[in-house]
């Protein structure tokens, strides 16, 4: 682990959507969800209902794919009145099923990336969502070995930052965080007095969405996993 002069010691990575795909997949399930209540309801606008319903249930669910279909559950029996078939409720089961046993597709750079990052820094996977779910894209990517730590949490704040950067490096301000959420990866951990490194993705929850942190000067972004290794080399 690096130490004296160097401004960190600690890299900290999200999961979903940094390492492995993973809004492709609740987007493609919102489609099927929207096809299979088609026939049960008129003028909806049935997306926006279900994002209104995801935001609502964070507080009881958290996130994941089971908070997810909770909440495709909850929308299917809003906008038909109660009058959805159980028998599309069971597919919309089904479907949640399918989206816990899709495969784990690992995103371009990240096996490089994590393997020459390891050799010289703490390197801590933090993310957040259901427990089972994570723990079994983590098994099957094959990254777990790359880590020193895991931390699976409920919600990314400053103050998680603060705790995950002090148990596992030298503090927050020796601490770098790595993703593709300006809401949940940047923003908490400059505030924590990290590093943010934000990697865009095609696809963005709209529940993440915020606007980049105006003059951080501990702020950057980069186009792909690719070029971390520059950016840590610069810094």
């Amino acid at each position: 682990m690096p130490t004296g002069s160097s401004p960190l010691t600690t890299i900290g990575f999200d999961a979903d959507d940094t390492l492995w795909e993973h809004e492709t997949f609740y987007r493609m399930t919102e489609e099927r969800f929207l096809g299979l209540i088609a026939d049960h309801t008129a003028g909806e606008d049935v997306s926006a209902r279900l994002l209104a319903a995801e935001r609502r249930n964070l507080a009881h669910y958290g996130f994941g794919v089971k908070a997810f279909t909770l909440s495709m559950i909850e929308t299917a029996i809003e906008v038909t009145d109660g009058r959805v078939p159980a028998s599309v409720i069971g597919k919309i089961l089904e479907a949640g099923r399918d989206m816990l046993s899709h495969p784990v597709e690992t995103l371009p750079h990240v096996r490089e990336t994590l393997e020459t990052v390891s050799q010289s820094y703490c390197v801590v996977l933090i993310t957040k969502g259901d427990l089972f779910d994570q723990e079994r894209k983590l098994a099957q990517s094959g990254l777990g070995p790359l880590f020193d730590g895991v931390e699976i949490v409920s919600a990314k704040s400053a103050d998680t930052y603060r705790r995950v950067f002090s148990d596992h490096g030298d503090g927050p301000e020796r601490g770098m965080m790595v993703g593709n959420s300006l809401r949940s990866d940047v923003l908490p951990a400059i505030e924590a007095g990290s590093w943010g490194v934000h990697i865009p993705h095609h696809v963005t929850w709209a529940v993440e969405h915020a606007a980049p942190p105006a003059g951080s000067a501990r702020f950057r972004t980069i186009k792909h996993l690719g070029q971390l290794i520059e950016l840590i080399d610069r810094i």
